[in-house]
This record gives structure tokens, C-alpha cells and sequence, in this order.
């Protein structure tokens, strides 16, 4: 790892603190470095609050034209709730600036950096971009497509079952895959179900504890009992209940609320008609050492699938969590279905 990479992972460590609270912006994070020692830190907290530039260097002093700043994305150079980043760059008289990814606004995009370049700073793009673009996946889809970025988390046994017969699912996985959900909480804009999994879980789809976030509950369906969680707890105001077709309700969604990334938690209908509708960008399978066997409740609410019309995935990682095994997958470009 060169140290480039290496203050770039760290400023990509510090954006994830950020994470399910910057909506509409992205999480952004920068490492200020002075004779390979960093001396500043700091990251978007909160849209309208300081950009991660601002953070960071608003506390350095001196001489910084051999400093090197880090950040995991294109300063911004236009006037918004903060004033442009690239002015307090220069203002500071940084030498080099280091940054993971360009912006993705087109109407952007680079001028940030030919701005700084023109002005005499060596600026440097790409460093740790893969890791910079999942950082900002939900961003990037939001900005592009004007749709929020799914993530379709799903806890089943081995055999494929989120539910017992009698539509039982505590606890399928163990405590260890249950607080990494509440992580995956922290970190989105909304948490969504369909109706029928508040009828039968009265879950709160809250994150615990909330570490400041205080995401959306999106409930897909019309029927939900006056006395659920979701309608009466301290974040009733945050639920939003939806009917109707799925793409519209979520496009509206991201565009009346500013919501980039979803974590949908089920159940099997309402993950089905995502796969159908094409709009889960992730997929994470927590899956526990179990069997319930075929009367179980399957993951996907799916039947009289064939062969030649299944849906390939590919994984992208695979890690031990507890006693589960968490699989993140995203759906293979080239499937079956284009064969």
C-alpha cells in the first residue's frame, strides 16, 4: 500500500462516520498529512454543517504549501449552504491535493479540480477509487438516476426459510447478525418492509441504539394496523406508507424526502417484487446453520420460476458473523436471462 492509499483508506474510514446522516449530500472525509504525519481530520457530519474540506482544514495554521490533503471526494467549487471548497484550498495554500473520485454531477464534474489546477496545486484523482465509489454508491445512483440505492438484506436458514410455518422468525440468525442490522440501520436513509411483515413482527425498523440517525420507515402496503410500532412510537412522523406501483413510489420517495439509500428488510413478497421490478442494487444474506424445512416461509415470495428465466448473482463477499454467515451479492450483468 502506498502512502497515498493509506490516507486515503483513512479518509474513507472517517467518511463512514458520516453515513445516514448527510442526506442529500454523501459522506466525505479528509486527511490533511504534513511531512507523512497527519495534523488534521475531519468529515461531512450533517448536511448544511461544514463539508469534510472545511472540517479538516479549519484548524490548520501555518505553512502548507508541502501538505498534502486528502479527500475521498472532488472538492466542491460552487456556492451552496457552504462556500466552495476550492477557495479555502487555496486560501490555505495547500501544495497537493489528493482525491478518491470526481464528482458526479455533470455539471461538475472535474471543474473543482482544473480550478485548483490552474491555481498551482498538483492534484492527484483516483486513488482507492473502488473503494470510494462503494462509499458513495447510494450518492451516485441518487445523482444519476434520480432513484434511491436498494439494499435487500434478508436472514434465512440454510434452506432458504425466513419463517416457521406459523410465520415465527425470532431469532433465525444470532445476536452478532442482529447488531450488524442495527449497524446497516445506522448507515441508510430509510429502513422499508412490506406491510405484511408489520402485521406479523410489529417491528420498529428502528436502529438501536440510533447514534444520532433517525432514518425513515418506508411500509410498502395498505393495510397496516393503527396500533403498529411504526404508526405509534416516538418516530411516527418518519413513517411513510406506501401503496401502488413500486418504482414510481420509490422515485417519489427520493425526490419529496431526499432518500438515497433504503435497507429493505423484507418479507419474501416485497423482496420478490423488487428482484422482479430490477431495483436491488445489494444483496445481504445473513444466513444461519439451520434447516425448517419446505413448509417454511421462503426468502423470495416467488413461484413457477424456470431455468432458463433464473436470476444470477454474484457474490462480492463472505465473512463469519457469529454463528451466520453475512453474503453480499449484487446480480450478475450477463445472466441466464441474456444467454
Amino acid at each position: 500500500m502506498t502512502a497515498d492509499e493509506k490516507y486515503m483508506m483513512r479518509a474513507i474510514e472517517l467518511a463512514k462516520q458520516g453515513e445516514g446522516l448527510t442526506r442529500p449530500n454523501p459522506p466525505v472525509g479528509a486527511v490533511l498529512v504534513l511531512e507523512d504525519q497527519i495534523i488534521a481530520e475531519g468529515w461531512h457530519k450533517k448536511a448544511g454543517t461544514d463539508h469534510a474540506e472545511r472540517d479538516c482544514l479549519k484548524s490548520a495554521i501555518g505553512n502548507l504549501k508541502s501538505a498534502i490533503l486528502y479527500v475521498t471526494l472532488e472538492p466542491c467549487s460552487t456556492h451552496g449552504k457552504t462556500p466552495p471548497c476550492t477557495d479555502l484550498i487555496l486560501e490555505k495554500g495547500i501544495g497537493r491535493v489528493v482525491v478518491s473520485v470526481t464528482d458526479l454531477n455533470p455539471k461538475h464534474a472535474g471543474r473543482g479540480l482544473d480550478l485548483l489546477k490552474e491555481a498551482g496545486v498538483e492534484v492527484v484523482s483516483g486513488v482507492c477509487e473502488k473503494e470510494g465509489r462503494e462509499l458513495i454508491a447510494p450518492f451516485e445512483k441518487f445523482i444519476t438516476t434520480g432513484m434511491p440505492y436498494i439494499t435487500l438484506k434478508l436472514a434465512s436458514t440454510l434452506d432458504g426459510r425466513i419463517a416457521d410455518s406459523a410465520g415465527n422468525s425470532k431469532w433465525i440468525t444470532g445476536p452478532e447478525a442482529r447488531e450488524r442490522v442495527q449497524e446497516m440501520r445506522r448507515r441508510a436513509d430509510a429502513v422499508m418492509v412490506g406491510a405484511g411483515t408489520v402485521r406479523a413482527d410489529n417491528p420498529s425498523l428502528l436502529p438501536r441504539p440510533d447514534g444520532g440517525r433517525k432514518p425513515y420507515r418506508i411500509i410498502i402496503g395498505s393495510t397496516v394496523p393503527e396500533d403498529s410500532a411504526v404508526l405509534t412510537d416516538e418516530a411516527a412522523r418518519q413513517t411513510l406508507i406506501c401503496d401502488g406501483d413500486l418504482k414510481t413510489a420509490l422515485k417519489e420517495l427520493a425526490e419529496k424526502y431526499s432518500i438515497m439509500h433504503i435497507l429493505c428488510e423484507g418479507g419474501g413478497t416485497l423482496a420478490a417484487s423488487l428482484v422482479e421490478a430490477n431495483l436491488v442494487d445489494e444483496f445481504a444474506f445473513f444466513i444461519a446453520p439451520k434447516l425448517l424445512g419446505a413448509d417454511g416461509l421462503p426468502n423470495f415470495g416467488k413461484t413457477g420460476g424456470l431455468i432458463t428465466d433464473v436470476e444470477s448473482l454474484e457474490f462480492k463477499s463472505a465473512e463469519m458473523v457469529g454463528e451466520d454467515v453475512l453474503l453480499r451479492a449484487v446480480i450478475r450483468q450477463n445472466d441466464l436471462r441474456a444467454e
